[in-house]
């Protein structure tokens, strides 16, 4: 893309703040973004900030952020994702591609797809298949959809790494979603087993049984590791769950596993620590802490 095509972010956070610092201070191409974060009084100052340490042209609306844009990329978090597309959908150019990368159930991104197309804009489905940190550009993505291959070469152009999958606009979603009923499940039934453990004063034992169960998987470290993301990201994690939930249920299953692990994202990331304490111990003390369990 040429210094005269601009790209534009619905959502400002961090996966469009870690593409951002892939490509450096001098992108070759235009860049603008709208956030909701810009329409609360407690935020807007800094996700303002964001813009600039960015070199992104902020915008106020949406309708401001994709005038012209030659691509959108939506990356709010999953109880927005359908309301960005809707609101994207009422100002979208003719033939403008639509990156729908939220971590969303297939039902949703169909729903958003049909909203776009209407429009006249070109939706494909996008599934981030990894923390965009510190993979940035080189994250692997999924795509899907009617114009998966056309998209891929522009997301290519733009320094991506994308794979095609395919199937309609849901099956690279699928493919996430459900992956995810997996990785945040674990990170779930961490929290439970080792705050217990915690709790219990026998989390030494636990995590020696359990690391000799699972050789090589260090589990002190995952642990903390889990419970960081969960409580840096809980609230966003949590609604990606319900939508793995709703995944599930749409195949014919409960979706129960799913559901357990969006209330636990959701109990730690509403728990709002910080700074987070260095350390396992040192954090699930202060998870307990704020819960009002004491140990024995």
């Amino acid at each position: 893309m040429s210094k005269h095509q601009t790209i534009a972010f619905i959502g400002f956070g961090e996966a469009a703040q870690a593409f951002c610092e892939g490509w450096g201070d001098t992108p070759s191409f235009g860049l603008r973004a709208y956030d909701i974060k810009t329409d609360e009084v407690s935020s807007v100052d800094a996700k303002r900030d964001d813009y600039r340490r960015f070199g992104v042209v902020g915008c106020e609306a949406t309708s401001d952020a994709i005038k012209g844009a030659d691509a959108v990329i939506s990356v709010v978090t999953a109880d927005q994702a359908l309301t960005a597309a809707r609101d994207v959908a009422t100002w979208i150019s003719p033939g403008t591609f639509f990156f729908d990368c939220n971590s969303v159930a297939p039902a949703t991104k169909q729903t958003a797809a049909e909203t776009i197309s209407t429009a006249g804009g070109r939706y494909v489905d996008v599934a981030v298949m990894a923390p965009v940190h510190p993979a940035l550009l080189a994250v692997p993505l999924l795509l899907s959809g009617p114009f998966a291959e056309e998209g891929e070469r522009v997301l290519a152009g733009l320094g991506f790494k994308g794979r095609v999958i395919d199937g309609e606009v849901g099956a690279a979603s699928a493919i996430k979603m459900i992956r995810s009923i997996m990785i945040k499940g674990i990170e779930a039934l961490t929290a439970e087993c080792l705050l217990s453990a915690r709790a219990a004063s026998v989390e030494d034992e636990v995590l020696a049984s359990l690391d000799a169960s699972f050789p090589g998987w260090n589990w002190h470290a995952r642990a903390d590791y889990n419970l960081d993301r969960m409580l840096v990201h809980g609230l966003r994690r949590a609604a990606e769950m319900r939508e793995s939930a709703v995944t599930a249920a749409d195949l014919g299953l409960a979706g129960t596993m799913a559901s357990a692990a969006a209330g636990w994202q959701q109990h730690l990331g509403a728990l709002h620590l910080s700074p987070l304490p260095d350390g396992f111990a040192a954090k699930a003390d202060a998870i307990l802490a704020v819960t009002g369990i004491s140990k024995p």
